[in-house]
């Protein structure tokens, strides 16, 4: 699977833009990131929250192989298009 990654950063701004183009189905692409099942396998991470809506949340937490928290990052969805577009926040908590 080829991945295309295209990130955009502004001076003087705390912003990322990134822009994500995976050669697979989108169907496939999208239920990866709507069914936790399928995040979590896939992340590496555990899903404590997924609401994939307009105004909607997510939080994931990623742990050591001794269950230790390493760090919980969590957002906000902004958009959610089926098959087409996922617009969202990333922050990462308990970082050093």
């Amino acid at each position: 699977m080829e991945r295309k990654t295209k990130i955009k950063a502004e001076d003087g701004k705390q912003e990322l833009v990134i822009t994500r183009e995976f050669d697979l189905p989108l169907e496939l692409l999208f239920k990866a990131y709507a069914e936790p099942d399928i995040v979590e396998q896939w992340m590496g991470t555990k899903v404590l929250k997924l609401e994939n809506k307009k105004h909607g949340s997510w939080q994931f937490e990623t742990s050591d192989a001794s269950g230790n928290v390493v760090f919980r990052a969590n957002g906000t969805i902004h958009e959610f298009v089926p098959n087409r577009k996922i617009t969202r926040t990333f922050e990462m908590d308990n970082t050093p």
